[in-house]
This record gives structure tokens, sequence and C-alpha cells, in this order.
């Protein structure tokens, strides 16, 4: 696989990156005493120590011991191979122990070591498909691509014949690495005409179209797999990134279209697509595309769950299309869902902003009525909406509330309390209020004194004597 030099200056490569981390024997919580005594041997010494360091230990090396050691010695390579060579020439190897090796010396990018072992492995009949998955990706997270490519390409010659799952391992660790896929296209078009591909293998393809967001990639991926692999139910992961790839492209009515061939096919996706599908269009803001696809989703018989519920909410009050946010309320529960604090708390909130007075109002009973609790921000800003809209009563309701359930923080409530009852000239019920306050530690804002003292001072002399003497508590408080 390389010569001497290569190997050499990619050594020295590897010598200068960062060191990578490994599982350790310090942090692994159920190993055994031997291997753990084994593994700290190993960390401590040199590679020319290890022989000498193991007679001297004594301990009875089982294959599961051996194994234990390999997988927590990724660290210590040299002295773990050493190790491993020392044991074998007492006891045979499990296949197991000898895929450690591989990947332990594939991971520390020791691939002459690994190589040689390799060809071990050939005389003793341990070699399997797993080896080679294991070589693949180990040279591609060293972005070593063309290697690995050709290690696909020698399994024959080992004894393993490649076939669709081994294409599908190596084009998932080709994929795996940034930017490297062209590459990997690349080998999937070589490959294709030798190898029946499955549902999987354009997955993987299907799966970059969607992160690249390569449209026309992903359709030619798409239809080359009905063609060559049919519609089948179980290729609903390639179905899937197909779909998401048109919608986060802004082909949504594309996307539609083709749920709809899905859906004639016994092909229809599944909660998690349009989960992912609303999430996309919501952040876009798209709500005439989410309405459309969540009528297709429930007609398709796909239950909808309560954070789908909350997300559609949501993106109807930020459109403030409050009717079809209570439709969708009404309709949880016939769906087997139940609303939370947070689905009542939207609705709360596009209501108190709107300021539809009678309905907040109406809403906020049946809040408390259902222990949905209000939060403490829609509280205060409700206490200021019913103000505003001169429902004092309402206000009141609220923030009897707040105190009875000990909703905290209450102070914003409380600041939109008396800022209320001064807008509305109720300035001793005001400072009745605010005096309780500062004995009871509810602290009044800054901001909340410049708003009295200017609601006070429109009331003339009166009005200024209960600013000030409030004033001086405010400021001793």
């Amino acid at each position: 696989m390389e010569t001497v030099e290569k190997y050499a200056q990619n050594q020295q490569k590897f010598e200068k990156k960062p060191t990578k981390r490994f599982p350790s024997y310090v942090d692994a919580i159920d190993i055994s005493p031997k291997a753990k005594t084994v593994c700290e041997m190993l960390a401590r010494v040199y590679p020319g120590d290890v022989e000498t360091s193991l007679t001297t230990l004594g301990v009875s090396l089982e294959p599961e011991v051996v194994e234990e050691v390999l997988k927590y010695s990724y660290g210590s390579a040299k002295c773990a191979f050493v190790f491993f060579k020392f044991v074998g020439f007492k006891q045979k190897h499990s296949a197991s122990g000898w895929n450690l090796l591989v990947d332990m010396l594939g991971k520390n990018e020791m691939f002459d070591s690994m190589w040689d072992v390799i060809k071990s492995m050939r005389e003793e009949g341990v070699l399997s498909l797993t080896t080679f998955v294991l070589v693949f990706r180990s040279y591609c997270e060293a972005r070593r691509l063309n290697d690995a490519v050709m290690t696909f390409d020698m399994m024959g010659k080992y004894g393993v014949e490649p076939d669709v799952v081994a294409v599908n391992e190596l084009l998932s660790a080709m994929c795996r690495e940034e930017g490297q896929s062209v590459k990997a296209f690349e080998f999937f078009e070589r490959v294709k005409t030798k190898i029946a591909l499955d549902g999987n293998s354009y997955a993987i393809l299907l799966d970059v179209c969607e992160k690249e967001g390569n449209v026309a990639k992903a359709k030619l991926m798409f239809g080359e797999l009905v063609i060559r692999v049919g519609w089948l139910p179980t290729n609903m992961v390639a179905y899937d990134a197909f779909l998401s790839t048109l919608i986060k492209s802004s082909e949504t009515d594309e996307a539609l279209k083709f749920l709809q061939v899905l859906k004639g096919k016994n092909c229809f996706p599944g909660l998690k697509f349009f989960s992912n599908a609303l999430d996309i269009l919501i952040k876009q803001n798209d709500s005439a595309y989410v309405l459309s696809l969540w009528d297709t989703m429930v007609v398709g018989g796909v239950t909808p769950n309560v954070i789908m519920y909350n997300a559609m909410i949501g993106l109807l009050c930020k459109n403030n299309d409050i009717a079809s946010a209570f439709q969708l309320l009404d309709a949880m529960p016939y769906a087997g869902e139940f609303a939370d604090p947070l689905t009542y708390n939207i609705i709360f909130q596009c209501l108190i902003k709107n300021k539809k007075v009678k309905e907040a109002g109406k809403f906020f009973l049946e809040m408390i009525k259902n222990e949905q609790p209000p939060t403490p921000a829609n509280c205060a800003d409700a206490i200021s909406m019913f103000f505003d809209c001169e429902d004092p009563e309402m206000a009141y309701e609220i923030w009897f509330y707040m105190k009875k359930v000990s909703v905290t923080p209450l102070e914003d409530g409380a600041n939109a309390l008396i800022i209320g009852l001064a807008s509305m000239g109720r300035l001793s019920e005001m400072r009745r209020n605010a005096e309780r306050f500062m004995t009871g530690k509810i602290k009044i804002y800054e901001s909340t004194m410049s708003k009295l003292k200017l609601e006070c001072f429109r009331e003339g002399r009166k009005g200024r004597e209960i600013y000030e003497d409030l004033h001086k508590k405010w400021k001793s408080s």
C-alpha cells in the first residue's frame, strides 16, 4: 500500500497533528483489574520494555482480557502492538482482538503496520468485512480517500468479496468527511455498474445532497433510485432526504407533488420527516406552505405531536391568525394530544399583543381552570393591556392570581399594576400598592418611578405630593 519513504512522510505529518483523544483505562468504569494493570503498564513504558514488563507482571491474558487492553490502549498504540504480538506467541487471538488492533493502528495512522496485521489475519483465516470497514473509516478520517477506495478494490485478493454492504460502508465513511462528497460520487458512479446497490446507497448520497443543498444532484439520485431499486417503504430515509432537500431549497411545490406520488406508492413519510419539514418552513415563516404540508400530513394519517402543534400554533399567532390557532387547539384532543402550558401561553401572548380584551380575559380564566399557568411575562403584559383598555378588574384578577399561586418573579406584574393604576388617575390606590410592594421587598423599577412621576404630576399638587412622598420611601427602601 505504501513505500517506506511515503510512510515516513505520513508519520511526520501525523506527529505534527494535535494528539487524538482516545478512550482510556483512566475513564473506564467497567474495566477488569487485570486489563487495568496491563493498560497502566503500557501507558508508562517504551515499546522495547513491553515484553520484560509483561513477564514481570505475571498476569494471565485470556482473549477477553486482551480485547479489553486493546480497547483502552489506543493512546499507546506502539506498545499495544508489541503487547499483542508477544501474547500471540503463546496463544491464539480472537477475531475481535485482531479487528481491534487493525482499528487502533488505523486510527493512529500506522498504516504499514496495519497492513502487516491484515496479512497475518488472512493467514489465520480471521479476515472479514468488518476488518475492511475499519480500514475504510481510518483512511477516510485521515483524509486519504484514494487509499480507502484502493482498499475496497483489493478486498477480493484478500478473500473477502466486496458487496453492497461494503459499498455503503465506504460511501458512509467518505461522506462523513467534510468537502469530500465529489470523491464519494465518483466512487458511486464507478461501482454501480459492478454491484447491485440498494436504497441505503442512495440514502447516503441523498443525505449529502440535502446538507449541500444540491437540488440538481438530488433529483438525479432520486430518479435513479426509483429506476434501479423501485418504490419501497424501506427506502424511507432516502425519500426523506430528497424531500427535505427540495423544501430547504424553497421548491416546496415540487416537494408536495412528490409527497402525493409517494402516498400513491405506499411510501408515505412518517412523523420524523414532517416534523423536520415543518421546522424548516416555520423558520422560513412560510405559513401558506406550512398549512398545505400540515393538511397533507393529517389527511395522510400521520398524527402530529404536541411539539408540532405548538410550532404550528406559534406560526399562526406570529401571523395573527388567531382563529386558525384556536381551531388547532380544539383539534388536539381528537388527535390524542393535549395542550401544555406552552400551547396556552403562545395563544395568550397573541391575544394580549392584539389587544383582544374580552378574548384574553376569557382565555386567562380557561387557562387557570385547566391548570395551565400563564408565564410571569404574559401576566405582566396582560395587566398592562387590561389597564390600557380600561379593564382594571381583569388586571387585578391576574395580579391576585399571581400572588395566590406565587407566580415568580412578581416584579414585572407588580410594576405593571401600579403604572396602570397611575395611568387611570387612581393615585391613592397606586400609593397603597406601591408601599405594600416596598414593605414586601418587591422591587419597584427606576423606569416605573419615572412613569409614575409623569402620571402624578399630571394630577396637579396632590399628585405631586403623593409622588414626592412615594419617591422618598422608594429611595430609602
